[in-house]
């Protein structure tokens, strides 16, 4: 099973802290979108990060789509997302937070990089903008200042976890954390752990097949 994509992707680097954090072993090919386009369109002609190779050869895409897969496949990874009802209402409204301040933080990040400035369009950035701030507030009101959404480490957390890292990363410029006093906590208690540690949000880092107990 092979993961390809950049871990300074927060899509890319949720579907791998899971499956480290699980323990199941996969190989994680780092191309880059933009650098390697060509070996990139090779696996995935559609150009999407994640994609994830499964053993029969399926190629699957989207960090969702994946995780519901190898929930499937492998129970370690569905025993991180509780099964009973509150308790995973709960995860996956932190989990659909996370990924909304994913999508707005690259939308801003791409609109600054990739489009010329005479073409930007400032209603759309502050449309954007405005979507991305909703979303950290909520995060920092909702996440737990002790401890894991439902107990222990789970996907709910990965996904806050690498949704605030890479907005604060790519949009340091753009983005007050001040406002946000509980997120930078509970992302540190995450960093630390050996899961995070192991898939750096960092261009070209390769995670590991395995981490050892």
């Amino acid at each position: 099973m092979q993961l390809i994509g950049m871990l300074d992707s927060p899509y890319v680097r949720r579907v791998a802290v899971t499956l480290i954090a699980a323990k199941v072993p996969f190989e994680h090919r780092p191309i880059s979108l933009f650098r390697h386009i060509d070996a990139f369109a090779r696996i995935n002609p559609l150009l999407k990060a994640p994609t994830l190779v499964a053993d029969d050869g399926t190629v699957l895409m989207d960090s969702s789509v994946i995780l519901d897969y190898l929930a499937a496949a492998f129970p370690r990874i569905a025993g991180l997302t509780p099964s009973e009802p509150h308790a995973r209402l709960r995860a996956l409204r932190l989990t659909a937070l996370a990924l909304t301040v994913m999508e707005k933080a690259v939308q801003r990040h791409y609109e600054r990089a990739l489009r010329p400035p005479e073409r930007r369009h400032d209603p759309w950035v502050e449309r954007v903008m405005g979507q991305l701030m909703a979303g950290l507030a909520a995060l920092d009101a909702e996440a737990p200042q002790n401890g894991w959404v439902d107990g222990e480490l789970g996907t709910a957390d990965i996904s806050v976890v690498c949704a605030f890292t890479f907005t604060r990363l790519i949009l340091a410029d753009l983005v007050e954390i001040g406002p946000y006093p509980n997120l930078p906590e509970f992302c540190a208690r995450a960093e630390a752990l050996p899961a995070f540690l192991a898939a750096p949000a960092e261009d070209g880092v390769t995670a590991p097949f395995a981490i050892a107990d």
